[in-house]
C-alpha cells in the first residue's frame, strides 16, 4: 500500500531537527529502499526460473568464464561475497541440475563449479525476461540509467570495489 507522503523526505525532516548530514542521511536512505525494491523486482523476475538473483549472477559469471567453470573461491572474489555464501549458491544450483562441482585439473585442493547446459539455457532464458523488464529500473531513460551508474562509481571505487 503506497503511502500519501514520502517517508524518506519525513525521516530527512525529523532527522535534521536533531543531527546534521540531512543530505547524505537521505541519499543512504533512499539508496538502500531502491536496492529492496529493485532486488524484490528482480526476484519476482526470476522466481519461475527457480533463481534469485544472486544465484542468477552465479551463473552469469560462469558463462563469462573461458571454460563455463571457476574455483568456488574465484567466485567469492569476483562476487564480492563471503566463501560461505558461494558455497550456499553452488549448493541450491547444483541440486537444481544448473551446475556440477568437480576437482581442478591443476589443483587437487580445489573444486571448481561447471555450469550444465541446463544452467546456460535457464540463463539465457533469465536473461531475456530481465532485459525486457529492464531490469526493474523501467522509471528510468538510458540517459538517466547511465548517469546513476556515472554517479555511483566514485562510492564503489572509494570503497575499494575496483
Amino acid at each position: 500500500m503506497a503511502l500519501d507522503f514520502d517517508p524518506i523526505d519525513e525521516a530527512a525532516r525529523q532527522w535534521g531537527l536533531r543531527w546534521d548530514g540531512v543530505p547524505a542521511m537521505h541519499a543512504v536512505t533512499s539508496l538502500m529502499r531502491v536496492q529492496q525494491l529493485v532486488i524484490g523486482r528482480l526476484d519476482g523476475l526470476l522466481k519461475p526460473h527457480g533463481l534469485t538473483f544472486a544465484r542468477y549472477e552465479a551463473l552469469v559469471l560462469l558463462v563469462f568464464s573461458r571454460e563455463g567453470a571457476l574455483p568456488l573461491g574465484k567466485m567469492g572474489e569476483r562476487l564480492q561475497v563471503h566463501a560461505t555464501s558461494v558455497t550456499s549458491l553452488v549448493d541450491r544450483l547444483e541440486s537444481a541440475g544448473l551446475v556440477v562441482r568437480r576437482r581442478h585439473p591443476d589443483d587437487g585442493r580445489a573444486v571448481l563449479a561447471e555450469i550444465t547446459d541446463q544452467g546456460r539455457a535457464t540463463v539465457e532464458r533469465a536473461t531475456a525476461d530481465l532485459v525486457q523488464a529492464r531490469f526493474a529500473l523501467t522509471s528510468l531513460s538510458e540517459d538517466e540509467l547511465g548517469a546513476l551508474s556515472d554517479l555511483l562509481r566514485p562510492v564503489r571505487h572509494d570503497a575499494g570495489d575496483f
